[in-house]
Parts: C-alpha cells; structure tokens; sequence
C-alpha cells in the first residue's frame, strides 16, 4: 500500500488475478491484469502519464496548456485524471457514438467534451484530424497523438511489460492482447520478448477490424462490425510497428457474449467489451496450445462502462446480438474443433 502525493501516483502496479473457471476448464491458468483499478479505470491511464510526462520533460507541453486528444474514451479519460494532476487542461474530441458511460467520465473528470460524428479515417471530420487541426491552429494546445506518440509504447515497455514478468515470476507461456493504438500489445511484447523469447504473442481482432488480415496478409481489409470500443484499427500506426505477434485470432461479438457473461456469473468479474474479446482469445490460446500454460491478458477497463452496450438486452437486440453458444462449454467445443482459426505469424515491427 502505498500514500501519494497526487493521483497521478496511483497509475500503475495493478494486481493480476487468475480466472478459476477458465483455468479449471482448460488446464492452464489464465491471469488477467487489472487495469480497472487505475484511478481512471483503464489502461489508458498509463498512456497519459507516460504521453504528458515524456512531453513535459521535452518542453512541448508547459503550465497552463491544454491537452487535446482524438478518443474513444478511456485515453480522454486517462488524459483528464493526469491534466488535473498535473495542473493542465484537457479537451476529447469523440465519435458521439461511443458508450455514455465513457462520455460522462470525461466531464466529471473535468475536462471538455467535443463530440463528432464518425466518418472513416479518410475524412478530414474525423475526429483524429479534428483534434489534430485544434493543436495545429493553436499554439495554446499540445495534441497528444496516441497512434503515433512513441511514448503509449514506452508507458507499457517500461512500466506494464516489467510488472507482469515481476507478477508471475518469470514463469508465463504466452500473453494475450487487443490491439487499437497498439501502444499496449507493442510495449508489452517488446519487453517481455527481452525477457523470455519463447513467450508466445496473440494479438486478438474483433470484427470490423483490419489488423487480422494484415498479420495473416499484409494488407487492411475488414468484414463485419463490432460493438466492441476503442480497438481494432485500418491502418499501420508507429505503436503497432513496435509490437512482436506470433499469433492473430479473429472472434466475433457473439463470442465476447458468452465469455463475459460466463465469467460474470462464475468469477465476479465484469468485464468491458474489449477486455471480454481478451479473455476469449485467452481462452482459445489455452485450447490451443494444450493444457499446462501461464497465460496473461487485461481487463482493459471498467466493466460499467460497457453497461449500456454489452449488458443492455435492448441494445443487443438491435444489432441482432446474442451469445454464441448457450454455455461456454459449448464455445470450448466449437473452438476446438476450429483452431485453425488462429493464423500463425511472425511480425516482428518495422
């Protein structure tokens, strides 16, 4: 336990807990780390310090600046905790189509919320390039730019990378991630590839996602659509470029389902969309693979603010959702019976 100065002192240093259920039924024991318990309540909350940290000591971001950022919403989360912390402003610029949840926290955390329509990456009304244009005709903000900030990679290669090689004592098998910005799936990788380069590295893609098809292919192209926030991306981003992948898995929304639901009702946890797409491709990997491994992945945020999506039944009615299978042991059987829906690869960066 620990007593800090400011809540910027809090980021970092989750726990990691197994997951009883999924670890008796594969025989391998599934750890997931806790990045709920980051004063924001995601993962992002390390992105922010490291991003405002490294510009600060380099000059770019002064006293009395504003943060400006392009979100989904936990890295605007993230950056309003750390700009309060640190005495600075914060203003999201975020598709209106993303959670309330997540809208919400933004501005009890006291920054300010512009919302944008989504449109494709193309399209200069993007909220990317909203939040590019702010900083750019303003010398009064700094653009984090958490696709290209080399410094999302360094928050996780310095910092998350470390404490689960320290967490698990050396002794895991493979580690599980989704990737957005792939600030997390990049930092986390590079490191413990250094420690351990037997380690496997799964990288799981929701659909409506093209970074399945460019690990199994090189080229962007995606199918479908995912409920799922804040992950899965069109194109090549610096972050990504420093990841180490063996494995690409691509699962559905229906799968997220009964996974989430599984271990709501069997191990407490309540899980986000992104983080319950981690655990199913934990799972998998664990099928896969055979029973006897030490794997990790994250619970990338807070559960509630996936309540109006993932745990609304009228919501999921609209978009025609269902879990796959009526328990997960069903989903284990399907699995099983098609792991050569994993794709082995070998990307190391660029």
């Amino acid at each position: 336990m620990k007593c800090a100065n400011d809540v910027s002192q809090l980021i970092g240093n989750t726990d990691l807990v197994k997951i009883p259920s999924l670890s008796v039924l594969t025989g391998c024991e599934i750890f997931i780390k806790c990045e709920f318990q980051n004063p924001g309540g995601s993962i992002k909350d390390r992105t922010a310090l490291q991003m405002v940290e490294d510009a600060m000591e380099k000059g770019e971001l002064k006293p009395g600046m504003t943060i400006v950022e392009g979100t989904a919403g936990n890295t605007g989360i993230g950056l309003a905790v750390v700009a309060k912390a640190f005495g600075l402003k914060a203003l999201a610029v975020m598709p209106n189509d993303q959670s309330p949840e997540k809208q919400r926290m933004i501005s009890l955390f006291g920054a300010e919320l512009k919302t944008v329509d989504p449109c494709p990456f193309a399209n200069p009304e993007h909220f990317y390039h909203r939040a590019r244009r702010i900083a750019e005709q303003d010398s009064n903000y700094w653009w984090a730019n958490q696709f290209e900030n080399l410094s999302n990679f360094r928050a996780h290669y310095l910092h998350t990378g470390p404490e689960i090689w320290q967490q698990m004592q050396g002794n895991m098998d493979i580690l599980v991630s989704v990737a957005g910005t792939g600030g997390t799936i990049g930092g986390t990788s590079r490191y413990l590839k250094e420690q351990h380069s037997q380690l496997q590295v799964w990288a799981v893609d929701p659909d409506g996602s093209g970074i399945f098809q460019f690990l199994q292919n090189g080229e962007y192209k995606n199918q479908g659509s995912s409920i799922t926030e804040g992950i899965g991306i069109m194109r090549l981003v610096e972050n990504f470029r420093q990841a180490e992948v063996d494995y690409a898995l691509n699962l559905s929304d229906a799968d997220i389902l009964t996974v989430a639901k599984h271990v709501q009702q069997h191990d407490g946890l309540l899980l986000g969309s992104s983080s319950a797409l981690n655990v199913a491709g934990a799972l998998f990997a664990a099928l896969h693979q055979g029973p006897g491994k030490r794997i990790v992945t994250f619970a990338c945020d807070l559960g509630e603010r996936s309540a109006s999506k993932l745990y609304n039944p009228e919501f999921l009615a609209t978009k025609q959702l269902e879990p796959s299978f009526a328990d997960i042991q069903s989903l284990v059987d399907f699995y099983q019976q098609h792991l050569q829906k994993a794709v082995k690869v070998d990307w190391r960066g660029v």
